[in-house]
């Protein structure tokens, strides 16, 4: 009995393991889907619809918290449990615009996923993109395990970590004008993007 117990357990932690051990399948799947719903007939009639469609998509394997955390860099840890949750939600919003609005000029461009690198708790899936005129370039996810599943946390394109591109432009506002400042720009571009 009590090997039949340690044989169960063994095997669901291997499937466990397995089931979070492909960052490439996790990253493919979501953008598999992304270009599904971009390129839906139906969806296109319907650009809430699509957004929406769109959004939820992004969020099964975007961590929005951790990117904001990220983005925000020293000036993290001094913000409150409040600050950091409105920060978070304003940021998630002008990256789901953001990714959303990018994916949506998507015409039949090839994707290539070229190799994935596990580190421990961390991996980053290299992958390229190929336009109809043939021109590439890259598209790198990196990513973390969050109870045993890869969540990506930064997206580098030609070399370029969107991370790191808003953490520069966050501290800039920060030290010119106050973290203030910084959420009503936030504020205002998340309320531009909401409007019809």
């Amino acid at each position: 009995m009590l090997k039949r117990i340690l044989l169960v357990l063994t095997a669901s932690i291997f499937i466990a393991s397995v089931a979070c051990a492909n960052p490439t399948e996790d990253v493919k799947k979501t953008v598999d889907e992304v270009v599904r719903i971009v390129a839906d007939k139906e969806m296109k009639k319907n650009e809430t619809k699509r957004r929406q469609a769109l959004k939820k998509t992004i969020s099964v394997i975007f961590d929005y918290p951790e990117m904001a955390k990220r983005s925000l860099g020293k000036h993290w840890n001094v913000r409150t449990a409040a600050e950091k949750k409105q920060f978070a939600d304003l940021f998630a919003t002008l990256l789901e615009n953001s990714y959303a609005g990018k994916i949506e000029s998507y015409n039949n461009e090839k994707i290539v996923y070229i190799k994935d690198i596990i580190d421990g708790e961390y991996a980053e899936v290299k992958s390229k993109v190929v336009t109809a005129a043939r021109d590439e370039f890259t598209l790198d996810y990196r990513l973390f395990k969050l109870n045993d599943k890869w969540m990506v946390y930064d997206v580098v394109i030609e070399g370029v970590s969107l991370v790191s591109n808003y953490r520069s432009q966050f501290n800039k506002i920060i030290t010119a004008n106050g973290y203030d400042k910084l959420v009503k720009k936030l504020q205002s571009k998340s309320d531009e993007l909401k409007a019809p």
